[in-house]
């Protein structure tokens, strides 16, 4: 039988790869990518095609079809009831199938492949004063098709509907082979137009068989996405075949292209945010705004966004959009609604008309989809019952209904949505891991089924019925309209070939769940993921799929950072999403079967570039640079590493042996041995070796000590330790001699950690030379956790005496002060002095803003470009940076993403084009354009380094433009240090 079975796999192999011009995979890195959406759901398929047309969709339905395996069409792969996943052939449309064809502004329509991302078409209509209306939360990375697939809406429904009220017309192939134009109108024969004779003549039969049913079956709201929207096909309502079709999932054909209708954009608008004493007002009042025309009434509570800034006093707020013709039209508007907002139960409002005032926002309600995936406590929540929707008026009754149900389940989650068209979604804290929890989640189900059709709703109000909610529909329709289902889906797809288990002939709410291969109890790991309770398999369980680090595209004022490797290279496996995937199928171990030894899971993670972007950008806070860090800790224990991680994950250790021979080493930097040298360190051939500095930071700073000694030089102002991290120390102490000036011109007095632990009393004096301190960055970064962990306790051990009275590390490399801050507590979570350590971690503007708030910088009045150190952003934060910028008159802001050298990686062979392409994402373009006279600013090592080997414009730490600033330097200052000789002081 297992013969047979792996004869059948190579002969479908073999016919879809000369069948098919697109790419065809039956490797298990590429399955184990699509083995889920974002939903709770986990199917495997057997292999991935990426079609590059029609044509290939054909060829691969042929194959499909003769060998009897299941077809599976996906887009963003963000389907949160699981239609995205599935047992057979996955048709992945993102890869080639994603382009406009074709846009018309003056008939105000676009012809559009189904791989088309939906920001590409509202950009490209943007131009023309249009838009695609429907906007879901995902739209930065949602597909066209996938949209139709589910019938998506958004924010905007009340203005503009749902997708199938902006499709014309669509192209789409059964399974069977049938090409079929699906439009409006019917043929002389009464029958839709665009079906070949054989649907053409099921079609009608089935309608004329079925009026009454069809105009009395279905409820009468907004948002009713659930089941086949068959009453479409009613000759009162136009015989609409394409409108029947979209929300169909993939179930009935698979769609090649779409003709869709596009909406003017108001010239300007207004955001009105009101707020409400708790969510029952809130949804109370949302119906009853709607006479005003807005463009959105979208509700949240304060349980799902806390204190986020920007909000009105309130319990719950109503996020309303007006539009106008001027912005002056558009804040009357809103103010109009205001007033009467505040009539009817509004106990406070906030008017936003600047654009970004308004982006900082709506970004708080579409990571909603992500951060509901934690409650407050740190539990975890999660979709199934995300979208049901009720008529408008009766949202405020439902919720409370809903949230008494929430309770007899002993159950908790988060209602936010689109209050204006009752529809909610909601996270819930259902334990998917057992089988009592698992009971309970289908038995929450059922019950909250009938409360919704109770309240006269739809059991799916905007992302389909997939496998979460298709059992429950003869609830909402009855037995004899589910039959009706099934015939016309078995009219379509006689042999059941497309996305099986879908919509119709369902499989059962609770099967297929995606945890049910994961380990029972936590992994041996390394790190003490605090946020998870030390379970890997919980850090990993964060990516619920909703793939916000598939953005290729940033907003004018975005400052996110996540994720690099993926806009570098537009390959699933390099998103973060991509790579949760891979380390979920790992531990799963039924698709990739090698645990922590997964050739698959390395090669996806090597384009990692450790950035941290994700652990602040990505809604749910995957920390994918940890992951990195352990999994390579033990894929390479016991065994010969990559020599880069000798050469570079070991670099604290050759800067210190080279400092003697520093001149030497630079004069052969430049000569050929330097290729010998970088081959043999696994250093990429494209990249000249840094200089080493000839007198590093602190050793110009004893020698400075010693002459301020001398002179008899003052010591005072508040004490704070200066780090001298390796790349300052040993790579541009320049930085280091900046700083300190800066620091004492602000009346604090730096000084250095000594270099080993501080001797006990009555102890042997300790040698002349210490080894130096190191945060264990590069160790962590090349997944050298034993190495990092000796570094970060030798750390410990000599700051933590210096630190009990609260004195502030300041950090200037902001990698370095990252790894204090986070990686050194986690990697040593038992021991509380790292955690000591970590709250007193500063960075150089932090320190200048909060120890010394009466300091004026001296002005430079420049504009400024560069890029905010990707760790620093995801981190430690740049506000006060921002601040102190702003103080000093450096004018303008700093792009996000990541430079792309990001420590080790750029210089690591390889990596070299994905390095250049990050740089040129966002950092070199931003440099390039600034005008003459700009500051380029880069606090990081790695940035400046790509700057120095990439641009043609330096870029300098802030310290060192602020020092500039100050002329001359006027002495030797206050240098000192906490040596052996000043424990007793500390």
């Amino acid at each position: 039988m297992a013969d047979r079975t792996e004869t059948e796999k190579r002969n479908l192999e073999k016919e879809l790869a000369a069948a098919v011009r697109g790419e065809v995979s039956f490797a298990a890195a590429d399955r184990a990518l699509m083995t889920m959406d974002a939903s709770n759901y986990r199917r495997v398929p057997r292999a991935v095609v990426a079609p590059r047309d029609a044509e290939d969709v054909a060829a691969a339905l042929r194959v499909c079809r003769e060998h009897g395996v299941p077809v599976v069409p996906r887009g963003g792969g963000t389907s949160i009831a699981g239609q995205a996943t599935g047992v057979g052939v996955v048709l992945d449309f993102t890869r080639h199938m994603r382009r406009i064809v074709s846009l018309d502004p003056a008939a105000r329509t676009a012809v559009v492949q189904p791989g088309v991302i939906l920001d590409d078409l509202r950009a490209a209509a943007g131009a023309h004063g249009l838009t695609f209306g429907p906007d879901p939360s995902t739209h930065s990375r949602c597909t066209l098709g996938g949209m139709i697939g589910n019938n998506s809406c958004g924010s905007h429904s009340v203005a503009w509907g749902t997708t199938a009220d902006s499709v014309r017309e669509l192209e789409l192939l059964t399974y069977g082979g049938e090409q079929v134009r699906a439009g409006r109108g019917t043929d002389r024969t009464g029958a839709p137009t665009g079906l070949p004779p054989r649907l053409r003549d099921g079609v009608k039969a089935l309608v004329d068989g079925e009026l009454a049913l069809l105009r009395t079956g279905y409820p009468d709201l907004p948002r009713r996405i659930s089941g086949y929207a068959l009453d479409a096909l009613l000759p009162e309502a136009g015989t609409d075949l394409a409108r029947a079709l979209t929300g169909s999932e993939g179930t009935l054909g698979v769609l090649t292209e779409a003709t869709v209708r596009l909406v003017e954009t108001p010239a300007a608008r207004a955001l009105a945010v009101l707020g409400y004493p708790d969510e029952s007002a809130a949804a109370e009042a949302a119906h009853t705004l709607l006479p005003h025309q807005p463009m959105t009434v979208e509700g949240m509570a304060a349980d799902l966004v806390g204190s986020a800034a920007g909000l009105p006093k309130g319990g719950a707020w109503l996020f309303v959009e007006m539009g106008g013709a001027s912005p002056g039209e558009a804040a009357a508007r809103a103010e109009a609604l205001c007033r009467a907002a505040a009539s009817d139960g509004a106990t406070d409002h906030t008017l936003v008309t600047d654009p970004a005032g308004q982006r900082a926002l709506w970004r708080i309600r579409e990571d909603a989809s992500g951060t509901a995936t934690r409650l407050t406590d740190g539990s975890e929540a999660w979709p199934g019952w995300e979208d049901c929707a009720v008529p408008p008026a009766r949202l405020g009754p439902y919720l409370r209904d809903f949230r008494a149900l929430l309770t007899q389940h002993g159950l908790r989650g988060t209602p936010y949505g689109h209050f204006g068209d009752g529809c909610i979604h909601i996270r819930i804290d259902f334990d998917l891991l057992t089988a009592p929890g698992i009971r309970r989640f289908r038995e929450f189900s059922h019950d909250l089924g009938e409360l919704v059709v109770a309240h006269g709703g739809s059991l799916s109000g905007e992302h389909g019925d997939g496998q979460a909610r298709a059992e429950l529909l003869p609830k909402m329709y009855g037995p004899e309209l589910v039959g009706v289902f099934e015939r016309f889906k078995s009219l379509w797809d006689p042999a059941a070939g497309l996305n099986p288990g879908m919509l119709v002939r369902p499989a059962r709410l609770d099967e297929n769940l995606r945890f049910e291969l994961l380990p029972k109890r936590p992994v041996p790991v390394e790190f003490g993921y605090p946020h998870d309770n030390g379970d890997f398999s919980a850090a990993v369980r964060r990516c619920v799929g909703v793939a916000k680090c598939r953005n290729t595209t940033t907003g004018p004022d975005s400052t996110d950072v996540m994720c690099p490797s993926f806009r570098a290279t537009g390959e699933e496996q390099h998103s973060t999403r991509g790579r949760a995937r891979l380390l979920h199928e790992m531990l799963a171990g039924e698709v990739i079967t090698d645990g922590w030894q997964s050739p698959e899971v390395r090669d996806a993670l090597d384009l990692c570039l450790s950035c941290k972007g994700c652990r602040s950008d990505c809604p749910v806070g995957v920390d994918m640079a940890t992951y990195k860090a352990e999994f390579l800790h033990h894929h390479y224990e016991g065994r010969l590493r990559p020599a880069a991680h000798y050469s570079m994950g070991r670099l604290p250790q050759w800067l210190r042996a080279a400092v003697p021979a520093a001149p030497a080493l630079n004069a052969l930097a430049r000569t050929p041995l330097a290729a010998v040298a970088k081959r043999l360190g696994g250093i990429a051939p494209e990249r000249p070796i840094p200089r080493l500095a000839t007198e590093t930071f602190t050793r110009w700073w004893w020698r400075r000590r010693k002459t301020a000694a001398k002179a008899g030089a003052p010591a005072g102002g508040r004490t704070v330790i200066l780090w001298p991290d390796t790349f300052t120390n040993h790579l541009s102490p320049e930085v280091g001699r900046a700083a300190v000036r800066i620091l004492e011109a602000a009346g604090l007095r730096p000084v250095l950690p000594p270099t080993a632990p501080l001797r006990p009393a009555g102890a042997l004096p300790l040698p002349r030379r210490h080894r130096p301190l190191c945060c264990g960055l590069t160790y962590v970064s090349t997944g050298q956790l034993n190495q990092a962990r000796t570094v970060m306790r030798r750390t410990v051990e000599t700051l933590s005496p210096l630190l009990r009275d609260g004195r502030p590390l300041v950090v200037l490399e902001p990698s370095c002060a990252a790894a204090l801050r986070t990686d050194l507590p986690e990697l040593l979570p038992d021991d509380p002095r790292a955690a000591q350590l970590s709250r007193s971690v500063m960075t150089f503007a932090q320190a200048l803003e909060e120890l010394a708030p009466d300091w004026q910088p001296p002005r430079i009045d420049r504009p400024v470009a560069g890029q905010t150190h990707c760790h620093q952003h995801a981190v430690l934060g740049d506000a006060a940076d921002r601040r102190l910028r702003e103080r000093a008159g450096l004018t303008g802001r700093l792009t996000g993403g990541c430079c792309g050298l990001a420590g080790n990686f750029g210089f690591e062979r390889g990596h070299y084009d994905v390095s250049v392409a990050c740089a040129e994402d966002q950092l070199l373009p931003a440099v390039r354009e600034a005008p003459e006279g700009t500051e380029v600013l880069a606090d990081g090592f790695s940035c400046r380094t790509q700057l120095d080997q990439l641009g043609d414009r330096p870029g300098r730490h802030l310290a060192e433009v602020l020092a500039e600033a100050l002329g001359e330097e006027p002495g030797e200052g206050q240098l000192t240090t906490l040596g052996d000789e000043d424990a007793g002081a500390v």
